[in-house]
């Protein structure tokens, strides 16, 4: 796939599931579920985590089941929680003490610098987005759809224009505040552009630019908050409304553009996408027509003590 990307112990996943490969960090686990390793039945099969596909229930509660044993064979008493993603901004900061009353809540990203307190997105076209800090004391996740990264949800008027910030930049703004709170940090290492220095990012399968067709009013939304993002829309042939979007490539830009470097993972090549790669991942794109339905992956990262 490339080089972000390594097969996890056979012991505790498939090998189809990802496992970022970026450079060590204390004690942070990070993981990427593929349809492999469940029981739920086609179209869904067979690792489908999402809850409101119309999947049987007893399969999904089945696969959650599996999935947090996957995690708690790394990390013992490693405890998640399945948010509804909305296509928002809105950033949920978990601990030990909310996790298990979270699921089902409705956010599209999460932070925590609790030890064992794992973050979770689930995603099935849209790009799922990991971020840690060095120290290894503090992790987060997205989910970012093309409306939660340009900081338009839904119900959001194109008159309104997109919000200040998307959900990465909301997510960093919570992650910030998480590092800030660590004692153990310098006065140096508190700056917003040192704890950017010091975050890494790593970028999920998610649709890629070959399938992701979108009308002009998205190219639009993404240019009034950066003119260059227009590069990573290419027109569509014979069409002067539609344009084919790199997702991951317009978020690696928002990235960079809050001081984060050291991003890894999606390069929006065709081994990322997640139309492309039937065997391997859901896509709601591809399916939810032609098969009636979709499951859903799930990207997570979490921390030990």
């Amino acid at each position: 796939m490339s080089e972000t990307y390594r097969p996890g112990p056979p012991e505790l996943w498939p090998d189809s599931w990802l496992v970022p490969d970026w450079p060590a960090l204390p004690g942070v686990h990070a993981i990427c579920t593929s349809r492999e390793g469940g029981v739920s039945q086609a179209p869904w099969g067979s690792m489908n985590l999402g809850d409101h596909v119309s999947d049987n229930p007893a399969h999904v509660s089945r696969n959650r089941e599996l999935f947090n044993a996957a995690l708690q064979a790394r990390t013992p008493g490693a405890c998640t929680a399945f948010l509804q993603q909305v296509h928002g901004v809105d950033v949920l900061e978990l601990d030990a003490g909310n996790v298990l009353e979270s699921n089902g809540a409705a956010f599209d990203a999460c932070v925590t610098d609790d030890a064992g307190v794992v973050c979770t997105v689930m995603v099935a076209d849209c790009l799922p987005v990991l971020l840690a800090h060095d120290s290894g004391l503090v992790v987060g996740a997205a989910h970012a759809g093309w409306r939660g990264l340009a900081g338009m949800p839904p119900g959001r008027q194109p008159s309104e224009g997109p919000l200040p910030g998307g959900v990465l930049e909301m997510l960093f703004e919570s992650f910030s505040r998480k590092v800030q709170a660590q004692q153990s940090l310098s006065a140096a290492d508190m700056k917003p552009s040192r704890i950017a220095a010091r975050t890494q990012a790593w970028l999920g399968p998610c649709i890629g630019p070959e399938s992701f067709e979108v009308g002009s009013e998205v190219r639009d939304i993404f240019m009034a908050h950066d003119a260059d993002a227009a590069r990573h829309f290419v027109p569509v042939a014979g069409s002067s409304t539609k344009y084919l979007a790199d997702l991951a490539q317009l978020a690696r830009r928002r990235l960079a553009a809050l001081g984060i470097a050291a991003i890894f993972g999606n390069d929006g090549s065709l081994p990322w996408c997640t139309v492309s790669n039937a065997s391997r991942f859901f896509s709601h794109r591809r399916d939810a027509v032609r098969l009636g339905g979709s499951g859903r992956l799930a990207a997570s990262i979490w921390r030990d003590a």
